[in-house]
């Protein structure tokens, strides 16, 4: 009796289980041919979405991914981000933003599936594309090429990573989500830069990753020569006129990354790309065939901290389907959603009809997918960018927008055309919850402005940034002790740079500041100064805004002062360069953790006195605020303050720099993003670090929302008349 209660109890757990979802995994078969990837025997025309992790936190996680779901995307695509995940060789980060399985698992949770890029470089406007920077120190390393040292630590983190998906059962070989997986990323670049080594380095990074057996394909982008089995890929914003195709009939064409807009950098201007634009492409890539299409980015989020690479901007892709916030950016998102719907209601025809292209003009064209049950699927194609056309297709008569593609899911009836918006655009609204005007509310602490005799650092030559800092602070003082014999009261002191800003103080008397930008990879600094007779300090505070993300040879790249000199004359100049320099890392804010309210109440913080706009440089401001009531986003204006960094309780919320303005007088950005998770009950902690120009009496805490046009239309008074 007891064997047969304890069967029934086994039974029944069991039963539960399954109905839970705790039970067994049913895995799925993913293979591909040349026309599309199949999954359990079923071909699939899928609709992907780009959602970085750590670009967001895990209390958005979960909304991001069901509007992405409502928008009719299948996937979501993310990169996986190796200096977060190992910042020392062998020690692990997976934790909070970081929590790669649970991102997968909230998306498996939602019935989506996963294209898992493992790079491991990826790119991605991300600080040094994603390495992290011990690896510069691997004696004889040269990245992304054929050689040992880095062979070896590449190969090492992508199998940290497979083995991961594999103990928690997430490739779709186990029943998981995953059913994609990418090596390497566009690497097609710079291979040419490395010969012969880069062409093995190709041939290795396949073979290497196809050992895994991860139970899924790999896709290699923007890399045409992708050994097989691994399927080439493309990345632009018109891959169905751009893509030269897979390199083998048994691959099919799929699209990595549809760039929604572009990412932005301080100093530039927002790329807004049409929701008809990316509409228009998606529709041309799978008339010709294409049948997987990622958008890149479908949410952008936030670079936080000191993760975006050189000059990006704190915000990242703002202008995709889904904002910075998660918010809806309307007529993109729901123009998109429409495209889906209409292209999936006739998938099936698409997938196992027969294709044929003819011309319907001088600018048009047309394809058609029919089966020989009597499945018919057109699109009718207009290329002229200014003029409407009516063409005839069997025997009916079509007008077609410029520059558009009507999608005719039985060769009769048009259920979407690419320029037709059908979707009410909104905008934003931005509410005012709470400013910091009171003087009384406000703390302040001056960092030091480091001479040569507080540094223990020394050499004498100029030495590189990058390889001084290790990326432990964007900060490195240079600074130096010397007589002056120059005959002239008042040289000019010239500071050549290739980092991205440079400070200059001439014995602790702040003189100028100065900045490159994105596209110019070297800038000067040429002020006149006044010494002291005798012995003087310079001191020049070099700055970095993000490492560099991309090209080949990044472990050669060099930032930092490359020539310093003071002149009276052509013929009287002082080189400097190989003079006794003393070095530092970092301000003595960020050694002591000034933004942790921990170590904040050791700091000797002064009540806030009056700002000199112009003169008060290197500063730390701190005050609290409320959390605002609701669930909107929060954000920061940061209008008043010129360039540094915002921390909220101790988690940065990214540099800030308002004072770079782009060719129409504005900042690249004000408002700075809050998540809501990094925020307490009550009493939050602000603090920033303020290189000089900001007045922090202008800054303002809002929420975030949206309204439709329509909307704000009908909202207006109109006038009475009787």
């Amino acid at each position: 009796m007891k064997k047969w209660m304890c069967l029934v109890m086994v039974l029944l757990i069991s039963l539960k289980s399954t109905e839970q979802g705790f039970g067994v995994k049913a895995a799925e078969e993913v293979t591909y041919d040349g026309r599309s990837l199949i999954i359990n025997g079923h071909r699939n025309i899928l609709f992907s979405g780009s959602i970085h992790y750590p670009r967001s936190t895990p209390q958005m996680w979960g909304d991001l991914i069901a509007k992405a779901k409502q928008g009719g995307l299948d996937v979501i695509q993310t990169y996986v981000f190796w200096n977060l995940h190992e910042p020392q060789p062998g020690k692990y980060d997976f934790s909070g933003r970081y929590d790669l399985v649970r991102f997968i698992k909230e998306i498996e949770a939602q019935g989506l599936y996963v294209c898992l890029r493992i790079g491991p470089f990826i790119e991605s406007e991300w600080t040094y594309g994603g390495f992290p920077f011990w690896l510069h120190d691997v004696p004889g390393i040269i990245y992304r090429t054929d050689n040992e040292p880095f062979k070896f630590y590449m190969q090492n983190f992508t199998t940290k990573i497979v083995n991961m998906m594999k103990e928690e059962g997430l490739y779709a070989s186990q029943g998981g989500p995953i059913i994609l997986s990418q090596i390497e990323n566009e690497y097609q670049n710079v291979e040419r830069a490395f010969g012969t080594a880069g062409s093995h380095y190709v041939e290795w990074a396949a073979k290497m990753a196809v050992g895994l057996n991860t139970g899924v394909p790999w896709v290699m982008c923007k890399q045409t020569d992708a050994p097989d089995p691994v399927i080439n890929t493309c990345n632009g914003m018109r891959c169905g006129e751009t893509f030269t195709g897979p390199n083998s009939p048994n691959k099919p064409a799929m699209w990595t990354e549809n760039w929604t807009s572009f990412y932005q950098v301080y100093g530039g201007l927002p790329y807004i790309r049409s929701a008809q634009d990316i509409a228009f492409h998606v529709a041309l890539f799978i008339a010709r065939n294409g049948s997987f299409v990622n958008y890149y980015m479908y949410h952008g989020g936030t670079n936080f901290g000191r993760t975006g690479s050189a000059y990006t901007i704190t915000g990242y892709y703002d202008q995709a389907p889904l904002d910075e916030y998660g918010l809806f950016r309307q007529p993109k998102y729901g123009h998109l959603k429409e495209l889906h719907a209409a292209i999936k209601s006739c998938s099936t025809t698409l997938l196992q009809g027969v294709q044929r292209n003819f011309s319907l003009g001088e600018l048009q064209e047309g394809y058609v997918f029919e089966e020989e049950n009597g499945g018919c699927v057109a699109f009718l194609i207009n290329n002229d960018i200014q003029n409407n056309v009516t063409i005839q297709f069997r025997n009916s008569s079509y007008d077609l927008l410029p520059k558009s593609i009507s999608i005719l899911p039985d060769c009769q009836s048009v259920a979407f055309n690419t320029a037709n918006i059908s979707t009410t655009s909104n905008r934003r609204i931005i509410t005012s919850r709470q400013n910091f005007s009171s003087v009384d509310e406000w703390q302040q602490f001056q960092d030091v402005i480091l001479n040569f005799d507080d540094t223990s650092l020394r050499s004498n030559s100029l030495l590189e940034q990058m390889n001084t800092t290790k990326d432990t602070s964007d900060y490195l003082w240079y600074t130096l002790r010397f007589e002056n014999n120059l005959s002239c009261s008042a040289p000019i002191l010239v500071v050549h740079s290739a980092a991205h800003v440079a400070h200059a103080f001439v014995n602790n008397t702040f003189i100028e500041g100065v900045h490159g930008n994105h596209d110019v990879k070297s800038f000067t600094l040429e002020v006149p100064v006044i010494l002291d007779e005798g012995t003087n300090n310079i001191s020049i505070l070099s700055v970095m805004v993000g490492l560099p993300d991309s090209g080949a040879f990044l472990e050669r790249r060099f930032a930092g002062l490359m020539n310093v000199e003071l002149q009276c004359s052509q013929e009287e100049t002082l080189n400097l360069n190989n003079s006794t320099w003393g070095y530092q890392v970092g301000l003595v804010g960020e050694q002591l953790e000034v933004y942790e309210e921990q170590n904040s109440r050791d700091v000797k913080w002064t009540q806030l006195g009056d700002i000199m706009i112009d003169e008060t440089t290197l500063t730390w401001y701190k005050t609290t605020f409320e959390t605002p009531e609701g669930d909107e986003p929060v954000v920061l204006d940061l209008s008043s303050m010129g360039k540094g960094e915002v921390w909220i309780n101790g988690q940065s919320i990214g540099r800030y720099w308002i004072l770079f303005h782009n060719s129409k007088g504005y900042p690249s950005q004000s408002l700075y993003h809050v998540p809501r998770s990094f925020l307490k009950d009550s009493e939050n902690s602000l603090v920033l670090f303020e290189e000089g120009g900001g007045n922090p009496l202008g800054i303002s805490l809002n929420t975030v929302s949206v309204t439709d046009l329509q909307d704000d239309f009908s909202k207006l008074s109109l006038p009475t008349f009787t």
